[in-house]
């Protein structure tokens, strides 16, 4: 699986420690930074995942800042992105079985970094359920507005 990688400065020492992870199991990394504490902007590396994703050149996204909530906010502006910021691994489950979320955000400040570990890898390991969701899932990209 190919995944696009950003954090923000609250987020980098954890990005590059779940990119470790994604390593040694074989998946395809795209780095989109950053990579160090030095304070940057998230919605630039929010947006540069999210068009990964949107585009095809990822098959997932995984975003890091303090929080998760300004990657995700940031990330589900662009087309066919669904980002989903969370904390747990049952959270993670259903971020896929009920929503195909593409993209997994997370909170640096908010998760331990072995519990982070253990939400990706079932985020990663997840299938979406389709059946009733998949007319769910087709509502949200409505709310996006007619294609340009």
């Amino acid at each position: 699986m190919i995944v696009a990688l950003g954090a923000d400065h609250a987020g980098a020492e954890l990005k590059d420690r779940l990119a470790e992870l994604l390593r040694r199991e074989g998946h395809e990394l795209i780095d989109r930074g950053t990579d160090s504490s030095e304070s940057v902007d998230y919605p630039d590396f929010a947006e540069a995942v999210a068009a990964d994703v949107s585009a095809g050149r990822a098959d997932r996204g995984l975003l890091v800042c303090g929080t998760g909530i300004g990657m995700a906010m940031a990330a589900n502006k662009i087309r066919g992105v669904r980002a989903a910021n969370v904390r747990s691994v049952e959270e993670a489950e259903l971020s896929r079985q009920h929503n195909d979320a593409n993209i997994l955000c997370l909170g640096a400040r908010f998760i331990d970094p072995q519990v982070a570990e253990d939400v990706l890898n079932a985020w990663l390991k997840t299938d979406f359920e389709g059946g009733r969701h998949v007319r769910r899932v087709e509502k949200i990209g409505k709310l996006e507005g007619p294609q340009q």
